[in-house]
């Protein structure tokens, strides 16, 4: 994860990784004294609420498979191009606005470095002027994350300083840093160098210089477009040039399958892109028909998320049907569209961690919704899993399942959780209600699910080094089993001979032949 400077007085944060990696089979025994459940609910005919709006439901689009088609022709950026679009999205900060910042500064920074943050917001603070910064720019339809010099007095080009605070993610710890320049070319050539010192290509370096020019210019002539307070969602990845190269429109190519596999079962794959509001992200959906289809029968979901990977894993799921070793399911995955990368962990850690209430209602009230709508599910039988940053998000789901009248899932497959990924110190982590099961059992004596619990013994060093004295993979695995055994939850816990992946194709295969037997 790369450091970047981010302003102080709007404190953007930055995208953390938390480990999952390319998923390829390995040998494994599971404890003995624990083995995967068969648990059989009667059926649940009823329909689900769609609570899609109108835009998301114009914007769905549902076709054969288009994985193996060739990526689309990459285009290159053009950064010499004379007529630009600004949009820039101010903010009025009140003094009890800076004020929480302050308290903020006063957790995060060295008693020296919030000093001088102190020195530098207190006197904005006790003005009697509201002080309006320039929050977010928008230049041709991609954020400058850069500094933009700015004041309540236009920027003449001359010297300026400014201060930054700046997050280093494998430390955990943030820091004041203060920038003084001569000139806006000054600036510009720092920005350059700042980038390619990074890894970053030329390309992408002259890019983000060139932004700050545009913007500033915009700011300087007042050529910009005013919008509105809450235009700009500062999740919203499709407003970032976030590759160290030239920028891609499509990603296909670094999804991770056996391309004969997959075209071998292609006719029976439904690609469905879903368009989400509140997310401002489209999701690819890949439904996969079980060999013996009949839409006058239901069949439970297995639903998988990160499906860039996980889609890999369907060939065999599927083979397992086929061989009559399990009962006919559909097999779902979801991920991200073609045009983002699903294999970019900060992306991930944004999605599944930071934005997973956000990502719950899509999944709960939008997209299984939709899907009861084209296929006959069986939702009570329907199994939800996730995995590393994945398993964060289904814990949340299991959790929280019961403040939702949508009920798609009475199964959750949590697997290698990494639960230490929510003590990075954003405010909208909420690790608090993490550390609570969200209040579940606080509401109910008991969930109503079936749980499965699954890791790799081997993992806990995998990332030692982001633990930073938080519960390991392992014991926070093994603290949620503690947890919902003694609220009676009906729960398998089982680790495998393993390091933090490696185990979850195996599995995937052994929990689909055991919760989904084939019948006698």
């Amino acid at each position: 994860m790369k450091k970047r400077i981010v302003s102080m007085l709007l404190s953007a944060v930055l995208l953390t990784a938390t480990g999952c990696s390319n998923p390829e089979s390995s040998k494994r025994s599971p404890e003995e004294s624990s083995q995967i459940t068969a648990v059989v609910q009667p059926a649940e005919p009823a329909k689900l609420v769609n609570k899609m709006t109108a835009n998301e439901l114009a914007r769905v689009e549902k076709h054969g498979l288009t994985l193996l088609d060739e990526p689309e022709a990459q285009t290159k950026p053009e950064t010499d191009q004379t007529a630009h679009t600004v949009g820039i999205e101010f903010m009025t900060l009140t003094p009890e606005m800076m004020k929480e910042q302050l308290v903020d500064l006063k957790k995060r920074l060295s008693e020296e470095d919030y000093r001088k943050a102190e020195e530098e917001i207190r006197p904005i603070m006790e003005s009697a002027k509201p002080y309006r910064l320039a929050a977010f720019f928008l230049v041709d339809g991609k954020r400058c994350t850069d500094y933009v010099p700015y004041s309540d007095e236009k920027y003449d080009g001359g010297a300026f300083t400014f201060s930054n605070i700046v997050f280093d993610p494998d430390t955990n710890e943030s820091k004041r840093e203060e920038f003084s320049f001569e000139s806006m070319e000054k600036y510009l050539e720092w920005i350059r160098q700042h980038y390619t010192e990074l890894g970053y290509s030329a390309d992408w370096a002259e890019r983000a210089a060139k932004r700050v020019e545009i913007a500033s210019e915009a700011l300087r002539t007042g050529n910009y477009e005013t919008l509105a307070e809450g235009t700009v969602n500062a999740a919203d990845q499709s407003l970032y040039d976030l590759e160290m190269s030239e920028k891609k429109s499509d990603y296909r190519d670094v999804w991770e399958y056996d391309r004969a596999a997959v075209g071998a079962i292609k006719e029976s794959v439904d690609e469905i892109s879903i368009y989400d509001d509140e997310l401002e992200t489209v999701f690819l959906v890949h439904v996969t028909l079980p060999p013996h289809y009949d839409p006058a029968k239901t069949y439970p979901v297995f639903f998988l998320t990160d499906g860039v990977w996980r889609f890999g894993n369907v060939p065999d799921l599927r083979r397992c049907m086929e061989n009559g070793e399990a009962a006919d399911v559909l097999l779902v995955t979801l991920g991200l569209g073609y045009q983002y990368d699903g294999t970019d962990l900060s992306f991930r850690y944004q999605t599944l961690v930071r934005s997973r209430y956000a990502l719950l209602d899509f999944i709960t009230d939008n997209l299984m919704p939709y899907l009861s709508e084209q296929y006959p599910i069986d939702f009570a039988n329907s199994t939800l899993f996730g995995h590393s940053d994945g398993g964060v998000f289904a814990h949340t789901a299991l959790c929280k399942s019961d403040q939702y009248t949508n009920q798609p899932f009475g199964k959750y497959i949590i697997g290698s959780p990494a639960f230490w990924g929510l003590y990075y110190g954003y405010p909208d982590l909420d690790a608090d209600a993490y550390e609570k099961d969200y209040g579940c059992f606080d509401r109910n004596d008991t969930l109503q699910k079936q749980v499965f619990l699954c890791g790799g013994k081997l993992e806990d060093p995998d990332y030692a080094d982001s633990y930073n004295g938080h519960p390991t993979t392992l014991e926070g695995l093994a603290a949620l089993n503690e947890r919902l055994t003694a609220h009676g939850t009906a729960v398998t816990y089982q680790l495998y001979d393993s390091h933090h992946y490696q185990y979850i194709p195996d599995m995937l295969t052994e929990y689909l032949k055991t919760t989904y037997p084939p019948a006698n």
